[in-house]
């Protein structure tokens, strides 16, 4: 939890220092822009091909690694005195929470029974959440108390602390033997279904959340101050959202993805609906709140259960596909901002939203379906010897 909360923290926290970074490196607040749109590419990018040359590393080295190379990253950033000093200690960070998400997944719910799984899933997502709600205003107000090199560094006190804590309790074997390897139940057909709806999800939502102070500021009319308080709102819905979707994901876990991806559609499509009344606003703001961190928590406890091959390697995939969400969202937003207004980023992004909710009903298992996951299954018990 608390590697994730740090790692989190990690990404977000330039959003919080723009202008503080840009004034003492003297670049513009758009290039500071970059280090985060960069980082989520550079996931993007690599999650998969780095889940795949670690596939026989014990996991317990594989974390240590992550969390080493998450100390030294932050030290490097907080010691830089250029841009590309930091832009390069933000790659390496990027690289190290590229497999980060693949493989903590698996070695957490690994270390409880199946049943309660999608709990496990949910907690880890209450702390990843935990970061944009806590960590980066905190850190935002401690740069503003300091410098901006002061909140950067504190990633590397946390990440040390999760680092030797790994190294000196958690078991090590080979990862083909961990206890979370393999799906529960493998299936192709679900596993392709849950990726194009989380990336088409991710599109939607960050071609509108990119534009969200714009939106709420010249749509809903808010003043700054008010704005400021309802990006706490934001946060705290996406906060509660992920704690009740993670209580029920054990009861519901197939029908959690849709239900997160037709909320998020129905906030975003109220928003563009009825954004300009200010109560309107703030109702379908929550919804979305509410949404935006469970999608991609349901998308990846349904690798855990659907996964054709191993866990890690699905959960590569799809942290990638969502990160490669995230950036077409930001791009798509910047190309129907001047043609549509802000308005019409809402509209386009909720579109896709119920384009991923079609996507995931549509794609259910058609009958018989069934027998050609428990068959699967079995194969995959005799490989692991469980039968």
């Amino acid at each position: 939890m608390l590697a994730a909360f740090t790692f989190n923290t990690a990404e977000n926290l330039p959003i919080g220092l723009l202008e503080l970074i840009s004034g003492s490196l003297r670049v513009s607040v758009s290039a500071v822009g970059l280090l985060v749109t960069g980082y989520g590419v550079t996931v993007a990018l690599a999650s998969l091909p780095l889940a795949h040359v670690t596939r026989s590393v014990p996991r317990r080295h594989v974390l240590t690694g992550l969390l080493a190379a998450l100390v030294v990253s932050s030290v490097v950033a907080a010691l830089a005195a250029s841009y590309w000093l930091l832009l390069v200690a933000r790659v390496l960070t990027a690289l190290a929470q590229a497999l980060f998400w693949a493989v903590m997944g698996p070695v957490a719910v690994g270390l409880f029974a199946p049943e309660v799984r999608g709990r496990v899933v949910g907690v880890l997502s209450v702390a990843g959440s935990l970061a944009l709600v806590l960590g980066v205003p905190a850190g935002t107000w401690l740069g503003r108390r300091s410098d901006w090199q002061v909140p950067v560094a504190v990633p590397a006190a946390l990440g040390l602390v999760s680092l030797v804590t790994i190294a000196v309790l958690l078991p090590t074997s080979p990862p083909e033997e961990e206890p979370a390897a393999y799906a529960t139940s493998p299936d192709a057909l679900r596993f392709g279904t849950v990726l194009a709806a989380g990336a088409l999800s991710a599109t939607g939502a960050f071609a509108g959340y990119t534009y969200i102070v714009k939106f709420l500021g010249d749509v809903s009319g808010f003043s700054p101050s008010t704005v400021s308080l309802l990006l706490v709102v934001l946060g705290v819905a996406c906060l509660t959202g992920v704690s009740v979707t993670g209580a029920w994901l054990d009861r519901f876990p197939h029908a959690a993805p849709a239900t997160a991806v037709a909320t998020q559609a129905v906030g975003m499509l109220g928003l563009y609906a009825g954004g300009t009344h200010p109560v309107a606003a703030v109702v379908f703001l929550v919804l979305m709140g509410g949404a935006l961190g469970p999608v991609f928590m349901v998308t990846q406890n349904a690798m855990l259960h659907c996964a054709p091959g191993r866990t890690d390697i699905a959960l590569a995939a799809n942290s990638g596909a969502y990160n490669a969400g995230i950036a077409a969202g930001a791009a798509l937003g910047a190309l129907v901002l001047p043609l549509a207004g802000v308005r019409g980023t809402f509209l386009a992004g909720g579109l896709l939203t119920v384009g991923g909710c079609a996507v995931l009903l549509g794609g259910r298992l058609p009958p018989g379906g069934h027998l050609h996951a428990r068959a699967a299954r079995s194969v995959d018990d005799l490989r692991a010897g469980r039968t």
